[in-house]
């Protein structure tokens, strides 16, 4: 069953960032990609603050109102922060005042944090490098890259009016044929009687398949505009609404 933009508005989040794990460049895009899934009303991050290599998160941590959590490292080559953060994770998570977490870090450390939080029945999302172990991936429910954040962020795309070449050359060049098994077995769990699958309800069968799944990794900022590069696979159809919203419906060519 699909969540309504009503249920994800009112889900509150914690957000613990692993200061050691993460950059605070992207921070604008990290809290901005979170917030499509919910209010974040917990943000932290945490890391030996004593350190010079957490000098980068100071400056954005009061703009953004993130709360540094500090934790010394006791042992050298010991992480203290993985500890603290899984500590702290369970505390929210037993207070009940939240319905989902954001872990923000590369760490596989992690994994058994991302599953215990799914096994009680709380949204769990994760955020961080294409080097993540797939174990963490796996664990959450969604799962974003920071690259596709990186990508989305840059400011390198400039409108040349009129200019027909620009414009495809905006477009990737070809869609990625090792992705049509995953996109088959989505469209199956997601087909209906009459053959056709709802786009939002395949995007979510998507995601149940690999957490890890973003049109954005294939160069498509849409799941529709992704669907649509395979025209050989997929028929296409769009109904709009008396309310001018769109049902976004596909099936698969016989």
């Amino acid at each position: 069953m699909e969540e309504t933009s009503e249920n994800i508005k009112n889900k509150r989040l914690a957000m613990l960032i692993d200061g050691d794990n993460a950059q605070p460049s992207l921070i604008k895009d990290i809290l901005a990609e979170t917030g499509k899934y919910g209010l974040i009303t917990i943000r932290r991050i945490y890391g030996d603050w004593t350190t010079a290599n957490m000098g980068g998160w100071k400056d954005v941590l009061q703009e953004h109102a993130v709360q540094p959590i500090q934790q010394f490292r006791y042992t050298t080559g010991k992480n203290a922060t993985d500890s603290a953060m899984i500590i702290d994770a369970m505390d929210i998570l037993y207070e009940g005042i939240v319905d989902g977490f954001c872990l923000v870090s590369s760490d596989s450390d992690y994994t058994r944090l991302a599953m215990r939080i799914r096994e009680k029945g709380f949204f769990v999302m994760g955020i961080g490098k294409k080097t993540t172990p797939r174990a963490f991936v796996n664990a959450c429910e969604v799962f974003v890259f920071t690259e596709n954040l990186v990508a989305v962020s840059e400011p390198t795309r400039t409108k040349v009016q009129g200019s027909k070449k620009t414009a495809e050359a905006a477009k990737p060049s070809m869609a990625p044929a090792e992705l049509l098994p995953l996109l088959r077995r989505a469209f199956e769990a997601a087909m209906q009687d009459n053959g056709w699958a709802s786009l939002g309800v395949l995007g979510s069968h998507l995601r149940q398949l690999d957490p890890s799944f973003d049109p954005r990794t294939y160069g498509y900022r849409q799941l529709s505009m992704l669907i649509q590069a395979y025209p050989d696979v997929f028929l296409f159809k769009e109904v709009k609404r008396k309310d001018g919203n769109s049902i976004i419906s596909v099936k698969l060519k016989e």
